[in-house]
């Protein structure tokens, strides 16, 4: 009952940050323009983030940490025509000193207004299909705000809205920590599912593990940790089948008490009139060692100590 309280309280205050805010890797918009992407680090090539909307790959495989270089290949399809130009243009910081895109599918023609060292850079709006790169550094700033970084956005001809975008949020080493204790508490979780836990208690676990989500999400890392850290596995409440192998033998305890008290008062009883037994018996000794007295002295003594020995028994 403790336990339940004390979550019950946490879930409360936690209730104070609750702010949503996007927390994965991902293509934003119509998804129909920007069809897939591979995210890497720029230095050492291994593949962080994944996204393929034809076979509904979408994947985070390693965090991407605030102040990373990385390099984005991504494949645009231009299923429609119109006039003007597309627009390209990234959030991140500059990487290289002579580019930020690179073209890697070589049929298909940017036009002459395409610079890969701009941004935004604008290239013809032909039907097609192409595959591009973009170097770029995740900005520091994240690891404060929390805030997704757009690291490819694609814009028609008067800008405005983007069409399609591929969005990220940074992770730091800290949401990475928060990410692996909150993988442990789900796995409790369903371990509490699974064993029958009283279903109040259930409810309150996993609104403690969505509210610490949220906070982490707003940037409040140390305290979406600190948050789950309180949802300790000490006291929790015991599963219905532990539950129900005891309730026999709390009713054998309620039985036996039961007895215990009826054979109590049987014998309190039994004591009770023995002992007023034993009292009319001292006064008849009493009366019969008076007259002895007058009588037989030696009788007298010994009716005296008879006497004597039942008042020592009954405490008189």
């Amino acid at each position: 009952m403790k336990k339940i309280i004390a979550l019950t309280l946490i879930l409360v205050l936690a209730s104070v940050y609750l702010v949503s805010i996007p927390t994965s890797v991902k293509a934003v918009g119509e998804g129909q323009w920007i069809t897939s992407y591979t995210i890497f680090d720029n230095n050492s090539n291994q593949v962080l983030a994944q996204y393929d909307s034809a076979t509904g790959l979408n994947q985070t495989l390693s965090p991407i940490v605030p102040g990373a270089d990385v390099k984005v290949t991504f494949t645009i399809n231009v299923f429609t025509a119109g006039s003007g130009n597309l627009k390209l243009q990234t959030s991140m910081g500059k990487l290289l000193s002579d580019r930020y895109w690179e073209l890697v599918t070589q049929d298909y023609s940017l036009g002459n207004d395409f610079n890969p060292n701009a941004n935004p850079a604008q290239f013809n709006w032909v039907l097609g299909t192409f595959s591009m790169s973009v170097y770029g550094k995740i900005p520091t700033s994240t690891s404060q705000t929390g805030a997704p970084v757009n690291v490819v956005s694609l814009f028609g001809p008067t800008g405005g809205v983007a069409i399609d975008q591929i969005s990220i949020t940074a992770t730091t080493a800290l949401m990475t920590q928060f990410n692996s204790l909150y993988s442990q508490k789900q796995s409790h979780l369903k371990s509490l599912q699974s064993s029958g836990v009283d279903q109040g208690y259930i409810d309150i676990y996993s609104n403690v593990l969505n509210a610490s989500q949220t906070i982490a999400n707003t940037g409040e890392v140390s305290s979406a940790i600190a948050l789950l850290n309180g949802l300790t596995t000490t006291n929790e409440p015991m599963s219905s089948s532990l539950q129900m192998l005891y309730i026999p033998a709390i009713a054998v305890l309620a039985v036996l008490a039961v007895l215990f008290v009826v054979l109590f008062l049987r014998v309190r009883g039994k004591v009770s009139y023995f002992q007023l037994v034993v009292e009319d018996q001292i006064k008849d000794l009493e009366g019969l060692t008076l007259r002895a007295s007058k009588i037989d002295r030696a009788m007298s003594s010994n009716l005296e100590s008879v006497k004597d020995r039942l008042k020592r028994l009954v405490g008189m």
